[in-house]
């Protein structure tokens, strides 16, 4: 069953090479009850974990049922661990915060079967525990616990079990007890190789070796009844060592353990992450919010707008800057009308200053004279009452639409459509109220009064020319083109030499949109850059508190190993805890977010959205931190060795 020849192994100590097996050569027969003796620092547990496949020796050869062990890769050694052998030890390991039942069936998720709770009361018969199988390790005796051990061994059916010092730390008559359990699995054909330094012990075996200085310096072997030699077993083992559904579901099941077993510090773990998300969602919906707004502004001009005014123009050698003289006429809007292709409708309008008087009320407020096409071109079609009509506008009627805020200013509660105010002292009849559209920086535009422009022109502003002329353009594509043919004409119409500049200016406010929602956008990408900023400081937390945890697990790392897990099981564990800090902290993380967003809304009064993108980007930057930032704590896990991490303190 096994060969050994040439064994050495050396530790390196202190700068100094410490050879503690120097040459062992050694062989076992299947069905064998071994005891390996000497004194502390003979190397015999040394052996132990060689032959137990926990460690590799420097130099030498290892055949198990003819296989050289040092052939074998990681998935392979940890097969045989898993299915050919079975491991107890003095400490018992067992996992503490899982019952007995769930200890002894862990081996099974390592060959990716399924853990069967009446199989464990199987074993746990087999060790006369059968009462104790949801019982915690804290919940047993020594006794008890070595026993659970025991069971743990054999539940897949192993063909040798390693018991290194396996009384060690147990009273005489409990010792009795695990050696006739011991003597009862020699007997059904098990191979049974135990360490002990106690000779009252080493006589249960039957076979006992002695150790001194790393070399065996006795192999006696008791007399026993002959048996019919049996073909020795061929060792088979799968090239392919998958771990399916069951190990990642262990995997979750004792991650979550272990973050809800240390809540404090999966907390504090988790409040990085918490904190990350939540400002990235709060500054994109702050970000978002105000963009909105602003489209929602300059969609109250309308679609698809050019604003032609006067250009600047010079008087006196001292600029008098964009609208200083005007030259429009309402002939230049018709003209254009009807010379430039491509023109949907055109709207002039003249703007001043004017008192307003209701009853005892006065209001100072900004009058706008415009054409009939002003409510569709400005999305401005009142809400309340009516709008003017042309024959109203070449009438001179004095006739006016109020905003929201002149309308509570002048007229509170009252309804103000068929009301009468003054404006500059002339009578005029409200006929409506223009919709709500919100202030545009410091500008309100409900604070506003609209008139037909042939009234303003002529009874309240007394102006010859307009301020500005509104034109729609059929298609946003075509906006250049239009813009070249606007210009054209109006040098053409106002006789401008070719020598000097052009005495209108255009403004496209599709463009101006454009900037504003581009410089929002930049503000809005450079706050999320600050957020994410802080995602990645939270993910460092993790890093960190991963490392912690693979220290503080370091034991339980070498008992997985030791019962058959592979690098990529362990990898795969911590990364998997890692993962759930991380969606968890996300989620968390989403909801503040979301409430600190609405709260800062009530507050401040400034518009924030909460986009699906927003949430989707959050949750998946902060499932990517637990991976990215996991994943080193856990390949440092995984690389570890079953001996190395079972000795770690």
């Amino acid at each position: 069953m096994i060969e050994i020849k040439g064994i050495r192994k050396i530790y390196r100590m202190g700068g100094e090479d410490l050879e503690v097996l120097k040459g062992v050569d050694l062989s076992v027969k299947e069905g064998e009850f071994l005891a390996i003796m000497g004194p502390s620092g003979s190397g015999k547990s040394t052996l132990m974990h060689i032959l137990g496949l926990l460690d590799r020796p420097n130099i030498g050869s290892y055949k198990l049922y003819g296989r050289e062990i040092s052939e074998l890769d990681d998935v392979e050694l940890s097969y045989l661990r898993a299915r050919i052998l079975g491991f107890v030890f003095q400490q018992f390991n067992l996992l503490p915060r899982i019952t007995a039942a769930e200890n002894i069936t862990l081996p099974q998720i390592y060959l990716g079967e399924k853990t069967r709770p009446a199989q464990a009361g199987k074993f746990l018969a087999q060790v006369s525990l059968s009462d104790r199988a949801g019982h915690r390790p804290n919940q047993l005796s020594g006794g008890q616990q070595q026993r659970v051990a025991i069971a743990r061994s054999l539940v897949n059916n192993p063909r040798i079990i390693f018991a290194d010092e396996p009384t060690g730390n147990l009273a005489s008559d409990q010792s009795t007890e695990i050696m006739g359990i011991f003597r009862k699995l020699n007997d059904r054909g098990i191979t049974v190789i135990i360490v002990t330094h106690e000779a009252d012990i080493a006589a249960w075996a039957k076979r006992v070796i002695k150790l001194k200085d790393g070399r065996i310096v006795e192999d006696s072997e008791k007399p026993r009844t002959e048996k019919k030699a049996q073909e020795t077993a061929h060792l088979k083992i799968p090239k392919s060592f998958f771990l399916g559904r069951r190990e990642i579901a262990e995997n979750m099941g004792s991650s979550i353990n272990s973050i809800i077993g240390n809540k404090t510090r999966s907390l504090l773990t988790m409040l990085g992450i918490i904190i990350g998300v939540a400002a990235l969602i709060a500054m994109l919906a702050v970000g978002t919010g105000a963009q909105r707004s602003i489209e929602k502004q300059m969609s109250s001009l309308g679609t698809n707008l050019l604003a032609v005014m006067p250009g600047s123009r010079s008087q006196g050698g001292m600029s008098l800057g964009r609208g200083g003289v005007s030259r429009l006429t309402p002939a230049d809007a018709a003209a254009i009308g009807k010379y430039v292709a491509n023109i949907t409708r055109t709207d002039s309008n003249v703007n001043g200053l004017a008192q307003l008087v209701y009853a005892a009320k006065n209001y100072r407020s900004r009058v706008t004279g415009v054409t009939t096409t002003y409510p569709s071109m400005r999305a401005a079609e009142p809400y309340y009452g009516r709008f003017f009509s042309d024959q109203e506008n070449r009438e001179l009627k004095k006739v006016a639409l109020v905003g929201q805020t002149v309308a509570t200013e002048l007229f509170g509660a009252e309804n103000p459509v068929g009301k009468t105010m003054k404006i500059n002292r002339k009578n005029f009849s409200i006929i409506g109220v223009l919709p709500m559209k919100g202030a545009s920086g410091y500008q309100d535009q409900d604070d506003i009064v609209v008139v037909p422009l042939n009234t303003a022109m002529k009874v309240l502003l007394g102006k010859q020319y307009v301020d500005s002329i509104w034109v729609e353009v059929s298609d946003f594509k075509l906006m250049p083109a239009v813009q070249t043919d606007i210009q054209a004409l109006i040098r053409k119409r106002h006789n401008i030499p070719a020598h000097k500049e052009d005495d209108v200016s255009l403004m496209n406010m599709a463009e101006f949109q454009t900037m504003l929602t581009g410089t929002i956008k930049t503000f809005s990408t450079l706050l999320g850059i600050i957020a994410g900023i802080s995602l990645i400081v939270g993910g460092i937390g993790i890093m960190n508190i991963m490392l912690v945890s693979v220290s503080e697990r370091t034991g339980e790392i070498g008992l997985r190993k030791a019962v058959g897990a592979t690098r990529r099981a362990i990898l795969l564990q911590f990364l998997i805890e890692a993962v759930i800090l991380s969606v968890i902290g996300g989620l968390l993380g989403i909801l503040v977010g979301a409430g600190s967003s609405l709260a800062l809304s009530r507050i401040s009064g400034w518009a924030v959205y909460v986009s699906p993108f927003s949430v989707a980007l959050a949750f998946g930057f902060s499932a990517t931190v637990g991976v990215v930032f996991g994943f080193w704590p856990a390949r440092k896990a995984s690389l570890l060795s079953p001996i190395d991490a079972l000795r770690y303190e």
